[in-house]
């Protein structure tokens, strides 16, 4: 840690991956911090209410590996120890993009995958060890409290009390983070101090899912541990199988332009036969759920632009989901929101050091840049990609957008025997590259020329023989 600035009192409003990942970066730069949560927090991996999404698939890139290890020395270490899934990019993977399958290599990316309530829970206990940190659960912020200069001097709150009633009152601090994700209401509450509300760009892809556990089935031999089906335009469906703790497999189906599947077990595993392979499907017929059909609705990508507002409050900051939001099929929430706050850390430590030690003034205004390099970075892959999708817009594309998802979609027939191709590619989505990179020339040169491939073969994928996962229980 770096030595906190003497005093300072930092409130973190929402105890979401990107509320514990701020509060941490926080306790760096001030005296106390305080979390400010809704709900009453679980002391082991368990599902809350505040954080919907974790019944679903959960994907820990590249990034975010890097960067939660930066926050908190060997995390991922420890969640594989836990029982969190190393899945080498593409050799453990059967993948389909809309250009065909990829074929399997070795290369440098290996994604984690495990449930949202391990994580949640490794993040949290790390976090409970840092000793000024301070947690308010079953409490929720109302609004913020304007200080005379114009800026913000911390946030009203309210508390459910033991009896069933709730109190409220005034927190004080020098520093107010909101992390309360999509439902956040900073924009209300810009206004309510006199301040406008940003403008919001939207690209929803109109998507829903549903999630299932599955124990597999019994002798089962495959050279795979993760499947992944992408849409295409004419078949707008997904599914992704995800490896968990317990030997366990985490399956989500989607469906696009308003298709809903089915919350019963029959219904999502015949919805799967409907994808554009058999794969999965073929995986799941001998498996067993163990768990519930979860569904989810609400996966638009939602830009608050909040950098290009030009009057700010001092000492507030808006950060994660309640920033920029993506549909959650890309993964990248989690490793936007830790790339966020080791950006922001960074900035701090930098405004210290030409303040003498302390935060200066004006800083959070400042801040809302590199947060916003964060949300574009990932806001560039996952609502340009929807934005190809005719119902996902209104209108025709503008033409520079009608190029680039042409390249795209060449590109996604290259990648499937390129291993160039695919390795810039998957710097892209795993956001340890930016999106430039499958603009390189030599990559330019490749999509020029073409896939080597003539026929896509939807039903038979690559297999990488020298690999049997019989029985792993990783």
């Amino acid at each position: 840690m770096t030595a906190p600035a003497a005093g300072g009192h930092a409130i973190v409003l929402g105890a979401s991956i990107t509320g514990l990942v701020m509060a941490r970066v926080m306790a760096d730069h001030v005296e106390r911090v305080t979390i400010v949560e809704r709900d009453t927090l679980p002391d082991r991996p368990a599902w809350r209410r505040g954080v919907p999404q974790a019944r679903h698939t959960h994907n820990l890139l590249a990034a975010g590996q890097r960067a939660l290890d930066e926050l908190f020395p060997g995390l991922t270490g420890q969640l594989r120890t836990a029982g969190m899934v190393p899945v080498r990019m593409p050799r453990d993977m059967l993948l389909l993009v809309a250009g065909g399958w990829v074929n399997r290599f070795d290369g440098p990316h290996v994604v984690l995958t495990g449930t949202r309530d391990l994580l949640d829970h490794h993040v949290r206990s790390r976090l409970r060890e840092i000793p000024n940190v301070d947690w308010l659960e079953a409490t929720e912020a109302t609004g913020l409290l304007a200080a005379d200069d114009g800026g913000v001097a911390g946030v009203r709150v309210r508390t459910r009390t033991a009896g069933g009633g709730t109190e409220e009152s005034d927190l004080r601090a020098d520093l107010v983070v909101d992390a309360t994700g999509r439902t956040s209401q900073a924009g209300a509450w810009l206004r309510a101090l006199g301040y406008d509300a940003p403008e919001e760009s939207v690209v929803d892809p109109r998507t829903s899912y549903a999630t299932c556990v599955f124990e597999p089935g019994p002798d089962q031999r495959r050279d795979w541990k993760c499947i992944l089906i992408q849409s295409t335009e004419r078949e707008p469906r997904q599914g992704i199988l995800n490896p968990i703790e317990g030997g366990r497999w985490m399956v989500s189906v989607t469906g696009m332009n308003g298709e809903r599947p089915p919350h019963d077990h029959d219904g999502f595993v015949e919805f799967a036969r409907g994808l554009r392979t058999p794969v999965l499907y073929e995986a799941l017929r001998t498996a067993t759920p163990v768990s519930p059909v979860y569904g989810s609705g609400r996966t638009e990508n939602r830009r608050r632009h909040y950098e290009r507002l030009s009057r700010w409050p001092d000492r507030f900051i808006v950060a994660g989901d309640a920033f920029g939001s993506f549909n959650p099929s890309y993964g990248q929430g989690i490793s936007v929101a830790a790339r966020t706050a080791v950006a922001v850390g960074r900035a701090m430590a930098a405004a210290r050091e030409r303040n003498a030690g302390r935060l200066p003034a004006g800083l959070a205004a400042r801040l809302r840049k590199p947060i916003a390099a964060e949300v574009n970075a990932a806001w560039a892959l996952s609502a340009a990609a929807d934005s190809g999708y005719p119902w996902a817009r209104e209108g025709s594309q503008p033409l520079p957008d009608r190029l680039a998802g042409r390249y795209m979609q060449r590109l996604l027939r290259v990648v499937t025997d390129d291993q160039r191709a695919a390795t810039a590619l998957f710097d892209m989505t795993h956001l340890v590259a930016p999106p430039t990179v499958v603009f390189r020339p030599g990559i330019v040169a490749a999509v020029l020329r073409g896939p080597r491939r003539t026929v896509i073969d939807t039903v038979t994928p690559p297999a990488d023989r020298g690999l049997i996962f019989e029985g792993e229980r990783s």
